[in-house]
């Protein structure tokens, strides 16, 4: 499906705020297995503003995640160390 450069301003907007595909496909009413065959698709304009909304939210998570490891959070910390050997098993 073809999306408005609006539709996927909103869709990128909704999947910041943790949004379902199933409940952003009835937003933008269209079929919801077709919404979520896009997002699925690489390369699909949806998918990309899709996850670009999700992974601002990873990032916001993750730098709170960072500053509280600074200050000596013992669960930020493991959670650090975490990313850490996940970012080197994707190198």
């Amino acid at each position: 499906m073809k999306y408005s450069p609006a539709q996927l301003e909103k869709i990128e907007q909704f999947a910041q705020l943790y949004t379902k595909p199933s409940e952003i496909a009835i937003y933008l009413d269209v079929p919801e297995e077709e919404f979520k065959a896009d997002i699925a698709s690489e390369g699909h304009p949806a998918r990309k503003a899709y996850i670009r909304g999700k992974l601002s939210q990873k990032l916001e998570i993750r730098k709170q995640m960072a500053t509280l490891a600074r200050v000596g959070s013992p669960a930020a910390i493991e959670m650090s160390e975490k990313a850490l050997l996940d970012m080197e098993d994707d190198e």
